[in-house]
């Protein structure tokens, strides 16, 4: 069942970016650009037809199924498995000509895609299987030094919170090698899977954020822990190399 469900979520990931690809070439930029939570979290008319596309596969091949998607409605399924779907992480980078976004499809629990279109790039994961790029095993960084580890990272729209963040940061960048922060929580923990960075934290996620990704880490061996809330800030993930997880966490946890 889990390769079934792995062709679904690649074939609705390949369908929202489709979408995306063809708005992202067009002349003038994406259409129908708003705010949402706050004046920098943005949603554009490309956002919400990527999420109708991958809606589409999964109506056609998954009718039973609970859907959690970013920019629709919620949809109580019959089966025991739901999907959670972002159809366009990064849509800040999309919306300034920025090639970092992605699209994010996992059945909780079973299966994931994260799908680069311009890079194309497909990272995928079964439960209990590797997870791959392009079909090639993925194995996250061994790294024992957090002097030299590079750390990505993200930030949350609301103003307090960053500033919160902003002193995380703080801590943390005299001790590593350096911190990136690229604008696509799912990509970065793709990238992080990967071995392209040693770790990555993150807080203010949604579950479409980091359901495929958080899986990807998992299965290339990295530690994948929980941010608890407190102090200010809203609860997070974390993923790390397994030699880096315990001292990088206490900066960051």
């Amino acid at each position: 069942m889990g390769e079934d469900l792995l062709a679904v979520a690649v074939e609705a990931a390949r369908a929202a970016a489709a979408v995306l690809v063809d708005r992202y070439d067009a002349a003038g930029g994406p259409s129908g650009v708003a705010a949402k939570s706050t004046p920098t979290d943005l949603v554009s008319d490309a956002d919400r037809a990527a999420e109708e596309a991958i809606r589409a596969v999964l109506r056609r091949h998954r009718p039973d199924d609970a859907i959690l998607g970013e920019e629709g409605d919620d949809v109580a399924g019959t089966s025991g498995l739901r999907w959670a779907v972002d159809p366009l992480d990064g849509t800040v980078n999309y919306l300034f000509g920025l090639p970092q976004w992605c699209v994010s499809v996992a059945c909780e629990g079973r299966v994931a895609a994260i799908l680069n279109p311009l890079r194309d790039e497909l990272f995928e994961v079964v439960a209990a299987g590797r997870a791959t790029l392009d079909g090639t095993p993925l194995r996250g960084s061994t790294r024992t030094d957090l002097s030299r580890a590079l750390v990505a990272t993200g930030f949350a729209y609301d103003a307090a919170v960053r500033a919160r963040q902003a002193e995380t940061v703080g801590r943390v960048l005299p001790r590593v090698a350096d911190i990136r922060r690229m604008g696509s929580a799912a990509l970065d923990l793709a990238w992080t899977a990967a071995g392209r960075y040693d770790a990555f934290y993150e807080r203010d996620l949604s579950t479409w954020d980091v359901a495929a990704g958080t899986m990807l880490c998992a299965a290339a061996g990295l530690d994948v822990r929980d941010l608890p809330a407190g102090d200010g800030l809203p609860a997070g993930v974390f993923a790390a190399a397994p030699a880096l997880a315990d001292e990088l966490f206490a900066l960051v946890g």
